[in-house]
């Protein structure tokens, strides 16, 4: 009854930003993947908010690597279609940790929750704002996205964020328009193609699919951190590690663990081409084939760091595109203490060797 309650309390936190999460469906791995070699060590369970994006790559390639084994944790990764499920799988219970946006630590704060990023991923958010070939003519900036049908993984997504803010910034409410979840990879491509949306949000390998096929053009592109300086106003750190601060208060052996293995992830692949990464990912993430999935590593590799530091001024800049829109947040920007929404504790501390 307990876990139930629980689990209630997390959608009513998620509602109404994440009511209509379940409605869009993903060909993100949805489940658990194949575990890694068992070790003597704690075990923890991780939503990712899927496995095969890119922007998330580096949750898969430490069980691919061999890292969380080496690190002496054993690690269950699990998939949702987007971040904000795995937030509510967070906020259930029902897993020790979550790879989603960072920015979900600012939006559950200002929910009265602690939740907290312990490695960070990324410097940039890694999304691009497409634009259908159909309405290529129709809108050429984010003040041409009145009246139009806008796709987001889902809703209270971090596409969705990301995506009232651009609205915002050009002069467009966030009634405006109308925000459709489509989810990512085959969905979000289906809706394009059929007229569902007119534009939308996503990440690779799903981008590269998109203009390989010649089915719409970038209008924002936030997969460097140039792109999210230009868009954003400057770096917006996303993929994370994030986890409830009382957990990792309690359990800060079996944190340093994951921040040793994830650092060293984020070492490896700045040490390896996006053709030596893409080889060390399964297979049938590259539904485009292994060039084009290469190349979409190539694309989004800029936006990843280096030693899972947050960035000194990032967390300002997305309590401030948050802030722009947000209910929950805007007006209240004095009151949210961004100090207690990561930590560097444990990456400064990371054994890598």
């Amino acid at each position: 009854m307990r876990r139930t309650a629980a689990a209630a309390l997390a959608a009513v936190l998620l509602l109404p930003l994440a009511a209509c999460a379940n409605d869009a469906a993903s060909t993100s791995h949805n489940g658990a993947a194949p575990a890694g070699p068992s070790v003597e060590g704690p075990k923890v369970k991780i939503m990712v908010g899927g496995l095969d994006k890119v922007i998330y790559l580096p949750a898969m390639l430490t069980q691919r690597l061999g890292y969380f084994a080496e690190a002496g944790v054993n690690v269950e990764l699990m998939s949702e279609p987007a971040g904000v499920n795995a937030t509510t799988a967070l906020l259930a219970g029902d897993v020790q940790g979550a790879v989603g946006f960072y920015d979900h630590t600012i939006d559950l704060q200002a929910k009265g929750k602690s939740v907290e990023s312990v490695v960070q991923f990324s410097q940039a958010p890694g999304e691009v704002e497409v634009v259908s070939a159909k309405q290529a003519d129709a809108i050429k900036t984010g003040a041409d996205f009145k009246g139009k049908k806008l796709g987001v993984t889902s809703i209270g997504s971090s596409t969705d964020f990301l995506t009232k803010y651009l609205a915002v910034k050009n002069g467009v409410a966030v009634s405006e328009f109308s925000p459709i979840a489509v989810g990512a990879g085959q969905t979000f491509i289906a809706a394009m193609q059929q007229g569902s949306i007119d534009a939308g949000m996503t990440t690779d390998p799903t981008v590269a699919n998109i203009l390989s096929k010649k089915l719409g053009t970038v209008l924002y592109d936030m997969r460097t951190p140039e792109g999210s300086k230009a868009a954003l106003g400057g770096l917006y750190p996303s993929s994370s590690l994030y986890m409830n601060t009382d957990w990792v208060e309690k359990n800060k052996e079996t944190t340093q663990k994951l921040a040793n293995a994830f650092v060293k992830t984020l070492k490896w692949m700045a040490g390896h081409t996006p053709a030596e990464i893409a080889a060390k990912m399964p297979a049938d993430y590259a539904q485009g084939g292994a060039e084009q999935y290469a190349e979409a590593i190539k694309a989004t590799l800029p936006m990843f760091t280096t030693d899972g530091v947050m960035p000194a001024e990032g967390p300002k800049t997305v309590l401030a595109v948050l802030g722009a829109f947000h209910p929950d947040v805007k007006g209240k920007e004095a009151s949210i203490d961004l100090t207690k929404t990561y930590t560097t504790e444990f990456v400064s501390k990371a054994v890598t060797g």
